[in-house]
C-alpha cells in the first residue's frame, strides 16, 4: 500500500480523472477547427496554438495519468491546465443570469478536479501503474 491508501482506489481515481479529458480531447482532435473557433470565441491569444496545447493536454497527458506514466509530472501539468481552463473558460464573474450560473458550475467543478490532481501528485500513481512497473516511482 502507498501511504496506507489502497492501490486499487488510486487506479480508479486516475481513470476517473482522466476520462473527462480523454473524451473532450478526442473531440478537440476530431474537430480541430471547431476547437480553434471556440478559442477565438473565448478571446484566447494565438487560438491555433492554444487549441493544439489543449488537445495535447487532454489526450497524451491525460492518458499518462490513466496509465500511470510520469504520473506526478502529468498530475502537476493537469492541475495547472485545469486552473487555466477555469480562469479562461468559466469566467462567471463577468456574466449574468443563467450564463453566470453555468459558468460558475464549470469553474467550481474545475477546482474540484484540481483537488483530485493534487492528490495524485501527492500520493503518486500507486502499484498499478507504468511508473512502478518501470521503476520510475518508488514503492
Amino acid at each position: 500500500m502507498t501511504n496506507n491508501i489502497n492501490d486499487g482506489l488510486i487506479l480508479a481515481a486516475r481513470l476517473l480523472l482522466a476520462t473527462l479529458f480523454l473524451i473532450f480531447g478526442w473531440r478537440k482532435l476530431r474537430d480541430f477547427s471547431g476547437t480553434v473557433n471556440q478559442m477565438v470565441q473565448l478571446g484566447v491569444p494565438m487560438p491555433v496554438l492554444a487549441a493544439a496545447a489543449a488537445t495535447f493536454m487532454e489526450l497524451p497527458v491525460a492518458f499518462a495519468i490513466a496509465v500511470g506514466a510520469f504520473t506526478r509530472l502529468a498530475a502537476a501539468l493537469m492541475f495547472f491546465y485545469t486552473l487555466g481552463t477555469a480562469l479562461i473558460g468559466h469566467r462567471y464573474w463577468t456574466m449574468a443570469g443563467k450564463e453566470r450560473v453555468d459558468a460558475m458550475d464549470g469553474f467550481y467543478k474545475n477546482l474540484s478536479i484540481m483537488g483530485g490532481f493534487l492528490l495524485i501528485y501527492a500520493f503518486g500513481a500507486g502499484k498499478y501503474s507504468i511508473d512502478v512497473w518501470c521503476g520510475i516511482a518508488a514503492r
